[in-house]
């Protein structure tokens, strides 16, 4: 999904991870884990684009909340080569509305990303050094508002459990790019439809520091799963994030001109 949709080059034959049963799977941890997340990333192929409205809901350790409003466009890059691009934009409260937030997902390399400041009336562009920092405020970081892509991760099988009333692999992913703010992610796919469905996000000094909740999927186009609530919380701060998503629109007919640096400042 987007974003906010979405993490994850291993060439699969076909369709042979869906009619092959799990004990098919490589015994081998990491080519089972690189199979895993392959076929996650074969299941969003084609979306072309996407429009999500979203709320964020921010809360502190007191229990405090805070709402803004935003909206997420979304273009598939085709070439397994680079990453989606992403464009987000507030639309409330009055102190941030006109604030966006240009996202080019790289591979290897650190994403390229852009924040207009409306008040400043001029487009910032993010250093790599800074992608761990807080979203606006947010439990998100800079890194996790960009598209996911397979080929910035390694993979690892850890093993199969059950989360909630589903049946999960648990996969340990280590960022391949510079500058990440975390050392690995553990995360939880089930598997009938390989959807996420929790991410644990460890800091530089390998701690837990946050967890990512997914929840509320729907299908769109028959076959496309989007999750409509995700839950960021952190672990060593007491905050939360939550993102409500409303419907989400495919097939708007973005093209590269809605995605560049120049184009922010016309965003809202």
């Amino acid at each position: 999904m987007s974003a906010i949709r979405k993490l994850l080059a291993i060439t699969i034959t076909g369709t042979s991870l869906l009619t092959l049963p799990s004990a098919a799977f490589s015994q081998d941890a990491a080519t089972k884990g690189s199979e895993i997340a392959a076929e996650w990333d074969r299941r969003d192929h084609g979306f072309g684009d996407s429009r999500q409205i979203t709320r964020m809901v921010l809360e502190n350790r007191h229990g405090e909340t805070s709402i803004r409003e935003m909206r997420m466009d979304t273009l598939e890059v085709p070439d397994p080569d680079k990453g989606d691009k992403t464009l987000v934009v507030f639309e409330e409260p009055r102190d941030v509305k006109g604030t966006a937030l240009l996202s080019f997902s790289n591979i290897l390399e650190p994403d390229d990303q852009w924040l207009y400041l409306p008040a400043l009336k001029r487009v910032k562009r993010i250093s790599s050094k800074n992608k761990s920092g807080p979203f606006v405020g947010s439990e998100f970081a800079y890194e996790d508002i960009s598209a996911l892509e397979l080929k910035k991760y390694s993979y690892t099988w850890l093993r199969d459990e059950a989360c909630a009333a589903l049946d999960c692999f648990v996969l340990e992913q280590i960022p391949q790019y510079e500058d990440s703010g975390y050392t690995k992610q553990v995360a939880w796919y089930d598997k009938s439809e390989y959807r996420l469905q929790k991410i644990d996000f460890y800091d530089r000094k390998n701690e837990l520091l946050k967890t990512l909740t997914y929840s509320d999927y729907k299908k769109y186009l028959d076959k496309y799963w989007r999750a409509h609530d995700l839950f960021m919380e952190n672990h060593q701060t007491g905050k939360k994030t939550r993102l409500t998503i409303g419907e989400i629109t495919f097939r708007m007919g973005f093209s590269d001109s809605d995605f560049n640096s120049n184009s922010l400042k016309r965003a809202y």
